[in-house]
């Protein structure tokens, strides 16, 4: 049966040397039923976020699943940075300071590399990068871990979703083992998340945002995540989400973000979903557990 096509738009550049292949004793997964845990933005309360000692500390702490913003500079580059400005995660304003409002968008890619992204949040991250995409996945493969991949804000560059694909193509990161359990890439956007279906269809893909039921079988065509953030979530909302199939004939799944703390990880596991956001992997994973 046909359903009605839905349009909806809802409301990091040279990184770390590379170390040793670092500790994974422990798993991502709170245990075989539990849900699964991802770092957001890297292990965000303990390094700072988006940037290679981010995801570097997620597999310190034996976390499996890292999230990533990716943004494209003025050149052409896809970088991992959340805020559209550069302002609050590095210092943009100390090196450009007649370049307000500091956008990723008004920089080129060798700009960005000159600033650092690291002193704002502690002075051992002092000479931190804002990575590449490129940077990015290489680091995330060699600690073999997993990519929850966010496209920010894509209306402001258009051709981001193909170009995206086509950088995780050159990394290897669209072979049948990284797309049947490595990769999922989500946005805000609908119509993004579409377009990356329609692109490649064999990846999995993630809505950001709460849709209302009477709309999730017109999502299901081209998500296979609905991901909610917790203040929105319910039990009913959960079950209804996983009452669909998505596109790879499996039951959607919900991801919901961003719990830091165990109280509020052990009501959302109550609800059943399917993985937990967070800035604090650890302290989700412990409570979940």
């Amino acid at each position: 049966m046909h359903v009605r096509a839905v349009a909806v738009t809802t409301t990091a550049l040279l990184g770390v040397a590379l170390t040793a292949p670092l500790s994974h004793a422990r798993a991502d997964e709170a245990g075989d039923d539990g849900p699964t845990v991802v770092a957001h933005r890297g292990a965000s309360g303990y390094a700072p976020e988006n940037t290679l000692a981010a995801v570097d500390r997620a597999a310190e702490l034996g976390i499996r699943w890292v999230e990533n913003d990716v943004q494209r500079t003025r050149d052409g580059e896809l970088v991992v940075l959340h805020d559209e400005s550069l302002a609050r995660t590095t210092d943009v304003e100390q090196v450009f300071p007649d370049r307000s409002p500091w956008k990723v968008k008004d920089f080129t890619a060798a700009e960005i590399a000159r600033l650092d992204a690291g002193s704002w949040f502690g002075s051992q991250y002092a000479g931190a990068r804002v990575p590449t995409l490129e940077q990015y996945v290489h680091r995330v493969e060699h600690n073999h871990q997993k990519l929850l991949l966010e496209l920010k804000s894509p209306g402001l560059y258009p051709g981001i979703e193909r170009q995206t694909l086509k950088v995780l193509a050159n990394e290897g990161w669209l072979d049948r083992r990284h797309v049947a359990g490595r990769l999922v890439v989500q946005s805000f956007d609908a119509d993004s998340i579409r377009t990356v279906h329609d692109l490649k269809p064999a990846v999995k893909t993630g809505f950001l945002g709460t849709p209302a039921v009477s709309e999730l079988p017109a999502y299901a065509e081209f998500a296979d995540q609905i991901n909610p953030s917790y203040g929105s979530l319910s039990m009913s909302y959960v079950s209804a989400v996983h009452a669909f199939t998505g596109p790879h004939g499996r039951p959607l799944e919900v991801l919901t973000w961003t719990v830091n703390d165990a109280d509020t990880a052990r009501r959302v596991a109550g609800y059943d979903v399917d993985g937990i956001i967070t800035n604090k992997p650890d302290v989700v994973r412990d409570a979940v557990d």
